[in-house]
């Protein structure tokens, strides 16, 4: 038998095809340097340019940023030194991987756009592995599972329209109902009230409803239709307006020249505001001027402020206000109201921090294994093929994670090193009774130790994934990670590492 006839076999050509598919979609790319677009306010010039985010695009092929004027981008500090620089209200030259841009600053020199570390690979990190927060919602009544979709589908618009990118939305049924949301790179005031505001919108002249969020058709976004102006104060405080448009149903500005007919002109307005509601609490009055009585308004602006210990703190609350209900009008209200159960943030230095631990953890249990078979045996020629049928599964299971778009967070870690440790059991199996079978001289009876061997191992696999299943739904779900990488695991090694191996360890043996 030659040499080499070993790499002829079917399960080792078979292993080797989906080691070099893995390899293909964790698409390693060692070189890409700069800061990934993580989101981009839509009131920004650089959104008024098409600078988006498209949080479906794999992780190497984002568009990450390389330069912003002199200075070069190799990583998040980087660009936020280089924002610190910039001056108010001036043209920056911004290069990306896929573009070069001229971007106009605001008041404060912000270009409106946050980011990410570049990521090499197209493996996602889930928000153990790189920050963000997690928020546990329960609808306020009992609704049927259509319903729950629906709210599922409405705060992943209500998430997208704000700006956030790698957002996981998902219903939870068993036993009682629960709505888990998974910003990374969020903080919990980003996203609280966010999430947990119906978002029922009302404008009224006295306590008559003019118009409602089902009404509004459009919700003025960029710098031509929302912005933030006025702002101003003394020494202890300061205050911001902001002001953006909408545009109603023809039936609503009907409704709103029949209400301001019945009005009187006092000076240059009319004798009551318009005042609007979220969720039945009051986010701002407007004055209506005189000009507009009886007339039918089908762009009508919103303008309200917020207030600060510094201008730029008066700035950024009234931005981040103004965002807050052009995201709830533009994506509508939710059928019912959802309570915040609980919600934690992690940071994404402590984020960066497990990834580390979880790569030493591994790596240690990698080398662990090895030598415990090495000192079982004392024979690296087995010890070897170990150790790369290890790798391999470790490899097909990232792979299959970036294949699959699945964020990898503690708990899918954790269900990694428990396939890889069930695997080499199974191969210790294997081990055993090859080397009982390499005793007789029958090779029939060598063959007959094989199949007992592996139906060992298919038993074993049963109970596995029979074990994992109730796993994918406890814990609120937490803990679906740890099933599904465990069940992948286990999978790809009954079926592709472990035959390869039983090819390997008989020919090695049989020399």
């Amino acid at each position: 038998m030659g040499k080499f006839s070993v790499f002829k076999n079917g399960r080792i050509l078979l292993l080797f095809f989906v080691l070099f598919c893995a390899l293909l979609t964790i698409a390693p790319h060692p070189w890409n340097n700069g800061a990934t677009i993580q989101s981009v306010d839509k009131n920004s010039n650089a959104y008024a340019q098409g600078v988006s985010v498209d949080p479906s695009t794999r992780p190497t092929n984002r568009e990450f940023i390389t330069g912003v004027e002199d200075n070069k981008i190799s990583n998040t500090d980087d660009y936020y030194n280089a924002i610190k620089t910039l001056e108010p209200n001036s043209t920056v030259r911004v290069e990306t991987n896929q573009n070069v841009y001229r971007f106009k600053t605001d008041q404060f020199g912000d270009l409106g756009i946050s980011v990410a570390q570049t990521s090499k690979t197209n493996i996602r990190k889930g928000l153990d592995l790189q920050g963000g927060t997690r928020v546990f919602l329960k609808p306020a009544e009992e609704v049927d599972d259509l319903v729950l979709d629906q709210i599922v589908e409405s705060l992943k618009l209500r998430l997208n329209a704000f700006g956030l990118s790698d957002i996981i939305v998902k219903k939870i049924t068993t036993p009682d109902q629960f709505i888990v949301v998974e910003i990374a790179g969020a903080t919990q005031d980003e996203v609280r009230d966010l999430v947990s505001s119906q978002g029922n919108f009302e404008a009224k002249i006295n306590n008559e409803t003019v118009f409602t969020g089902k009404e509004i058709k459009f919700v003025g976004v960029g710098a031509q239709d929302a912005f933030i102006t006025n702002c101003g104060g003394s020494a202890d405080a300061q205050f911001c307006e902001f002001q953006f448009t909408l545009t109603i149903s023809q039936a609503a500005a009907e409704k709103f020249a029949e209400e301001t007919n019945k009005l009187n002109v006092e000076g240059e307005y009319l004798s009551a505001p318009i005042d609007l509601f979220l969720d039945g609490e009051s986010i701002s009055n407007l004055s209506i001027v005189s000009s507009l009585k009886g007339r039918e308004i089908t762009n009508p602006s919103v303008t309200g402020g917020e207030s600060g210990r510094t201008q730029q703190e008066a700035y950024d609350n009234a931005y981040a206000e103004m965002k807050r209900l052009q995201t709830i009008l533009e994506s509508g209200s939710l059928p019912v109201k959802l309570n915040i159960v609980q919600s934690f943030t992690i940071s994404p230095s402590l984020g960066e921090e497990f990834s580390k631990n979880a790569l030493w953890i591994g790596l240690l249990s990698v080398l662990t294994v090895t030598l415990i078979v090495f000192l079982r045996y004392r024979k690296f020629l087995i010890v070897f093929p170990v150790f790369v049928t290890l790798f391999s599964e470790i490899f097909l299971m990232l792979g299959l994670a970036a294949l699959v778009s699945w964020q990898l967070d503690l708990a899918s870690i954790a269900g990694i090193i428990v396939a890889a440790g069930t695997g080499v059991d199974d191969q210790i199996v294997i081990i055993d009774e090859v080397l009982r079978g390499k005793k007789d001289e029958q090779i029939a009876d060598w063959k007959k130790k094989m199949k007992k061997a592996f139906f060992i191992i298919f038993a074993a696999y049963a109970t596995t994934v029979v074990a994992m299943l109730p796993l994918w739904w406890a814990g609120a779900g937490l803990l679906k990670g740890f099933a599904f990488t465990t069940i992948a695991g286990v999978t790809f090694g009954v079926f592709i590492t472990r035959p390869a191996f039983a090819v390997f360890i008989e020919k090695i043996l049989n020399r």
